[in-house]
């Protein structure tokens, strides 16, 4: 018995030996530090008293609005910053990167680490699109049949539910 007890003790004591306490990266030190400063400025300022919501419920209302079938102006502007109508469309345009499909998927790795990876996803066509890109999308409204017409633009375009000068 007395030698499980020395044997419990010495154990004991070894464990409680001081190891070589690990390297940090001087990103995670940063990252640390920077948490800590975070904390103290929240404990001291405390955050935004946000009562009305007001630039949230605009932002709604922009994506209802978006949601509908408005009728718009295209215009293109002009090298001096004139308007030139490009026709009358139906909506807000559509930004030729937007994606029908979450662009990237998560992939964990488990094994005695964690590896974290994003790898690229192929929108329903199989094809990958790009981050961003600067063409729009725009529905003309075809003069002669009156149906929209999908049109691809390239230069900066000003979309309007209103008709603007120029």
């Amino acid at each position: 018995m007395k030698k499980i007890i020395l044997l419990v003790t010495v154990v004991g004591v070894l464990a409680g030996c001081d190891a070589p306490a690990p390297v940090q990266s001087t990103s995670t030190v940063e990252a640390k530090r920077q948490e800590e400063i975070s904390r103290q400025a929240q404990h001291t300022v405390g955050m935004p008293s946000i009562v009305n919501f007001a630039e949230k419920r605009m932002m709604k209302d922009i994506l209802e609005i978006r949601d509908q079938d408005v009728a718009t102006t295209t215009y293109i502007v002009g090298m001096n910053g004139d308007l030139h109508k490009l026709c009358n469309s139906v909506g807000y345009g559509l930004p030729y990167a937007t994606q029908y499909t979450n662009p990237q998927q998560d992939t964990y790795y488990t094994s005695q680490s964690s590896v974290h990876t994003v790898l690229p996803q192929p929108d329903p066509n199989g094809l990958y699109s790009p981050a961003s890109a600067d063409g729009t999308w725009v529905q003309c409204v075809d003069s002669k049949s009156g149906k929209a017409k999908v049109v691809y633009i390239e230069p900066r375009i000003i979309v309007s539910p209103i008709p603007l000068g120029g």
